[in-house]
């Protein structure tokens, strides 16, 4: 009987499982999942699981009646009910769970990146299982990855995972919506992820689940691109797991890319949020794309957005974003300093300034042919 080719995994399971109700934590799925998790560690394989469901797990605490939850009841939701998810995950193991509590702002910045890196493999080294969720109660607009497939995929990154399992409620990616036309078929593989492959995601179906087809594509897309095979399979379906276990598979496989991105380059393109932009002129980008260079004040022409020294940007040519990189310069002194010559920056805003707005080793160009 084959195996699984997998060294590390993340297992994505979302609220939809873990409370289909929509009203606290329930075994009815959730059986089989841990018992394949088990069965994959007594087959040497690490597993990280990101679990979703700290809201729905803690709605029964709260007395409320309308459907519109103002955020800080789902923020007081989500901090009791982490606690019921864990304890509701750990009764099926007998070996220890560690929680993991995340914003996009621990995993935006390179030192908690690595931080976070470290523990997480630390905890993997000594046989502890990493469950890992969004920190709800603290995360603001802007702190939030805002869906539990897109940071599944960023973890899978941190962790160097091989593989990225999502689980949803459905078998796939289908060519058509399954629930409306019958002869709607799976995709059991897809090579590359373009436009057509986003064009098949629709919005989410479930009303508990925060993110949709769409959103586990962005996931796939995401690792895919660092080298992680994705695969989108059914949760709600037993057989799912001992078909994974034997080899097989059960849903849609999205491929690794054989060239993949640098940790930090796909930190740069996929993890980073964009504060702002800046459009830069025909030699700059001509420069960027083709010359390997840096982008310097001289060739910048417009300033869009308000950004500080560290922050991430796009770089535009027109309207089209060209690159993203990390920011030398808050967009206030580059207001003032675009279209100088670099070498008088230190003349314009006193010494100890860089020459560079955005350094080479800290941007990412972004047009397919330059990646």
């Amino acid at each position: 009987m084959s195996t699984p080719s997998w060294r590390r995994a993340v297992l994505k399971v979302g609220s939809a499982l873990i409370a289909p109700d929509g009203n606290g934590c329930s075994a009815k799925y959730l059986l089989a999942i841990a018992r394949f998790i088990t069965q994959c560690r007594e087959k040497g394989i690490d597993i990280v699981l990101v679990s979703s469901g700290s809201v729905a797990a803690g709605r029964s605490h709260f007395d409320f009646s309308h459907q519109n939850l103002p955020v800080p009841l789902k923020k007081a939701m989500a901090a009791v009910g982490q606690n019921e998810m864990m304890s509701n995950w750990s009764r099926f193991f007998d070996f220890p769970c560690a929680q993991v509590l995340l914003t996009h702002g621990d995993l935006g910045d390179r030192e908690r990146y690595v931080s976070i890196k470290n523990t997480l493999d630390a905890l993997l080294d000594n046989q502890i299982l990493p469950i890992v969720n969004e920190n709800d109660t603290v995360a603001t607009d802007a702190l939030r990855v805002g869906d539990n497939d897109n940071l599944a995929a960023m973890v899978a990154t941190v962790v160097d995972a091989d593989t990225l399992l999502i689980c949803s409620d459905v078998d796939g990616l289908y060519d058509k919506d399954p629930t409306v036309f019958d002869d709607a078929r799976r995709l059991p593989v897809v090579e590359e992820i373009d436009d057509s492959i986003f064009a098949l995601a629709g919005p989410p179906r479930n009303a508990i689940a925060t993110g949709g087809m769409r959103t586990k594509v962005e996931a796939a897309e995401k690792a895919s691109s660092h080298g992680i095979d994705t695969y989108i399979v059914n949760g709600r379906d037993g057989d799912t797991f001992e078909q994974l276990l034997r080899g097989d598979n059960p849903g849609t496989l999205f491929c690794r890319h054989h060239s993949p991105l640098s940790n930090r380059k796909h930190w740069l393109r996929h993890t980073l949020k964009a504060q702002g932009a800046v459009v830069v002129d025909d030699g700059a980008a001509a420069a960027l794309l083709e010359g390997g260079a840096s982008l310097l004040s001289t060739g910048v022409t417009d300033v869009e957005g308000d950004f500080e020294r560290g922050d991430a940007i796009i770089v535009k040519d027109g309207d089209k974003a060209l690159a993203k990189g990390i920011c030398q310069y808050s967009s206030w002194e580059l207001n003032y300093l675009k279209g100088r010559h670099a070498g008088t920056i230190n003349d314009e805003v006193g010494p100890d300034h860089p020459d560079e707005v955005i350094h080479r080793d800290n941007l990412m160009i972004l047009e397919e042919n330059y990646s």
